[in-house]
């Protein structure tokens, strides 16, 4: 093997144990709820794109203000992901991977809801290091009574509308 194939080999395990980091600091980062400027920077960039069950946003300000509305709705979460498959290319790289979620309700019945699925990434290595630019999941199956979703968010994801756990009659009227 040459110094240019090991310095190859090099780059990627590197750009690999980079991406890694920064997909489980996300997930961490949801748990421990400080969503300000810094948190979107650190780790999204500021043309991303989001699909989550309560909605699909464009830039990462509206991401922000998203996922501070999104959060809220839950007194604690711990957000799990594993069996990631990233791939690299150059400046590019995908990864695919397992995500478990799991949140208390702020409503203060105490209620724990579950939701599990796969999670869809594009990122982009960035002057300041690599960065989310698109993400989207996927929710397969979910557990127990899903959130109370105020009017602002998207209608009902289909995997939360098809359990027997029906978000129909959670989801608040316009009226209260």
């Amino acid at each position: 093997m040459d110094t240019e194939e090991m310095q190859r080999q090099l780059q990627a395990l590197t750009d690999r144990a980079e991406i890694t980091d920064l997909m489980d600091r996300y997930l961490r980062s949801l748990d421990d709820g400080v969503f300000d400027e810094e948190w979107a920077r650190t780790f999204h960039t500021e043309d991303v794109t989001a699909e989550m069950p309560i909605g699909t946003v464009h830039g990462r300000d509206a991401l922000l203000a998203h996922i501070r509305r999104g959060m809220a709705l839950f007194d604690r979460t711990v957000h799990l992901g594993t069996n990631a498959i990233i791939e690299i290319d150059g400046a590019r790289a995908t990864a695919r991977g397992a995500q478990l979620s799991t949140h208390v309700l702020a409503d203060g019945s105490g209620s724990v809801f579950i939701s599990a699925g796969h999670t869809d990434t594009e990122l982009v290595r960035t002057a300041d290091g690599w960065r989310i630019s698109a993400s989207a999941l996927r929710v397969v199956w979910t557990q127990g009574p899903p959130p109370r979703l105020p009017d602002e968010f998207a209608p009902a994801p289909a995997a939360w509308t098809s359990s027997s756990d029906v978000i129909s009659g959670h989801r608040r009227s316009a009226s209260g």
